[in-house]
């Protein structure tokens, strides 16, 4: 008679291996910023002088919280104030980033050097998309 393993061992194996059936987005935001904020904005969401905006303490994340989101997925050319200082460089757009990754990477840039705002949801960040232009 062939060797029959328990069923508990079936079901311990596959708890050894959903972990990695999921992926992990807790450093999601982190990472979408480098890859396609750090290059202008630096490292540490200092800017560029008088060329790119600061991302770091920048008053023009509160003021707009609700623009965010249509400004990442769209871009902007216009003049944009922040600090009290003007900036007139086109930032691209990053149509290819959907809901959550739009969500993570907000929630990564509005809590960190010393940005302070309340999280957001997908489902906040879906709704200003929708207003989008």
């Amino acid at each position: 008679m062939p060797f029959r393993p328990p069923i508990l061992l079936p079901g311990l194996l596959l708890l050894l291996l959903l972990p990695g059936c999921f992926s992990n987005n807790r450093h999601q935001g982190e990472k979408l910023y480098a890859q396609h904020c750090a290059s202008c904005h630096g490292d540490q969401g200092q800017g560029l002088a008088r060329l790119i905006p600061p991302l770091a303490g920048a008053d023009y994340l509160a003021d707009h919280r609700a623009e965010l989101a249509c400004l990442l997925r769209n871009g902007q050319s216009e003049v944009i104030v922040v600090n009290g200082i003007g900036y007139h460089n086109v930032m691209p757009s990053n149509k290819g980033l959907g809901p959550a990754q739009l969500t993570n990477l907000l929630n990564y840039i509005e809590s960190h050097w010393g940005n302070e705002a309340a999280p957001r949801t997908i489902r906040e960040v879906q709704a200003d998309i929708d207003k989008c232009h």
